[in-house]
């Protein structure tokens, strides 16, 4: 899945202006007229603008995406300006209203935070407005802008369609491609070239939607398409946030996480809501001996649980665990002697944003300057045996003793163990099920999923038993 992001090297000199949940204070109408996907273009962009006009302000759209805007306006000053803008080719051909919810961070002015009461028009009539360098396509006859504005944006003809979509970027084309993909129309290749397979997917999601279909999106449809794609994440306000203590970048939901602590080699981020959800950072430095260490460390913890696909590769590893409780994924890798990844701890159930989410962040994910200080954090007196770096181990329901009984691992043990298992494992890391059980005697036969070597077997007794012999048994219940 392609995905773009901007590195925010000048340490949030930017910052943006750090206008959290813009969009919900917005009481205005906004003309939308680029997205950039990278900040520095984004930045060239929005300059070239305000030099030009007036009211222009630049926000960050989410997924690495960089939007610029004018505005806000009352909604009929904002349809007249469309219209004068469009048909003065002052504008993209694509631009449209926007009521700003997928407005979030400000970027643009530097150190001046949203409008929020609508604006007065240019003075200027539109015919005297200066033009500004930007793609330019036949302008749209009859622009007919309602409420709601994001999805009531000009109708096109088949030819104007082509046309507009003809000035779409590579990577606009592709995350049309996505949204087709993930609106389950589309299961080709994510590569921007509309070809008969991108066509006819095109054609399915306008026949699925009511309208006319012609595997063209109009401008209106491919609005819609990807005002769909992005609602999923309404609420979430994903952030970029920059964390330099472990040296790593990365689109982090504050809407529903925030900052903890640190517990190296953890920057923890956890839930500050109803939503039960915890971020991870992972930083430290290592080889790949200790990148095998955390891999094996990290399943025994409570956040993973033990069913789920696992991966190591020769220098990263992915883990990921479901429950009916949670839903984890876990990825680190190790690059110039330094460890650094995330972990995604979501509640069950809620697979449509989880799964974006993490696409998202894996996409967002950049290693910067910087690792964890090991020290960062002195031991305080919430210390315990079942802990690391303030993570609760997993702990079994139930544990009892068992004998290996032949040269593939398999265990004699007692039925006591089966009753509230959701799982068996043998030595903690090896799965099993159960071969054979008989109640009355309480005896159980484990079998592991994978064959083991243990170092001894249990034995019958072969001799005549000496009578009145001491009789030693042995074993070990308490884990």
């Amino acid at each position: 899945m392609i995905r773009f992001f901007a590195s925010l090297a000048l340490v949030f000199a930017l910052t943006l202006g750090m206008v959290q949940g813009a969009a919900a204070q917005q009481t205005g109408v906004w003309l939308q007229v680029e997205a950039q996907p990278t900040l520095g273009q984004a930045q060239t962009r929005v300059r070239a603008y305000a030099a030009r006009f007036p009211n222009v302000a630049g926000f960050y759209l989410g997924s690495g995406w960089y939007g610029i805007a004018m505005g806000p306006y009352s909604a009929a000053d904002a349809q007249t300006l469309l219209g004068q803008l469009l048909a003065d080719r002052s504008v993209p051909a694509d631009s449209y209203l926007s009521d700003g919810s997928t407005f979030e961070q400000q970027f643009w002015p530097i150190g001046v935070g949203a409008q929020t009461a609508p604006q007065s028009l240019p003075n200027s009539p539109a015919t005297e407005l200066p033009q500004i360098e930007a793609p330019v396509a036949p302008a749209v006859t009859e622009p007919v802008i309602a409420e709601p504005v994001i999805t009531d944006l000009p109708d096109e003809t088949v030819r104007e369609a082509q046309d507009s979509e003809e000035l779409l970027s590579g990577p606009e084309k592709q995350q049309l491609q996505v949204a087709l993909q993930w609106a389950g129309f589309y299961d080709g290749a994510i590569d921007g070239a509309y070809g008969r397979g991108t066509r006819n997917s095109m054609g399915s999601w306008q026949e699925a939607n009511n309208y006319e279909v012609t595997g063209i999106l109009t401008t209106r449809q491919r609005a819609a398409l990807l005002g769909a794609y992005n609602a999923v994440l309404n609420g979430l306000d994903l952030q970029l946030v920059r964390d330099d203590a472990t040296g790593i970048e990365m689109q982090i939901p504050t809407g529903v996480v925030g900052f903890s602590s640190y517990e190296p080699p953890f920057a923890r981020f956890t839930a500050k809501g109803d939503l039960d959800a915890t971020v991870l950072l992972i930083s430290q430095q290592g080889d790949q001996t200790r990148l095998y260490g955390l891999y094996e460390i990290l399943q025994t913890l409570e956040i993973m649980p033990p069913v789920g696909p696992r991966d190591r590769a020769e220098n990263s590893f992915e883990i990921e665990g479901i429950n009916g409780r949670i839903h984890s994924y876990i990825t680190a890798s190790l690059v110039d002697g330094q460890i650094k990844g995330f972990a995604l701890i979501w509640p069950a159930g809620d697979e449509d944003r989880r799964i974006r989410l993490l696409e998202t962040m894996k996409a967002s994910f950049t290693p910067i300057p910087g690792v964890l200080d090991p020290g960062i954090a002195a031991p305080g007196e919430d210390q315990a045996v079942d802990l690391i770096s303030g993570l609760e181990v997993r702990q079994p329901v139930l544990s009892r003793s068992g004998f290996y009984i032949d040269a593939g691992g398999t265990v004699l043990t007692t039925t006591e163990v089966l009753g509230n298992c959701g799982y068996l494992t043998i030595d903690d890391d090896h799965v099993a099920t159960v071969a054979f059980r008989d109640d009355a005697l309480g005896i159980a036969v484990l079998r592991p999923e994978t064959p083991l070597a243990p170092i001894g077997i249990a034995a019958f007794q072969t001799g005549v038993p000496r009578l009145q012999a001491e009789v030693a048994v042995s074993g070990y219940p308490y884990g």
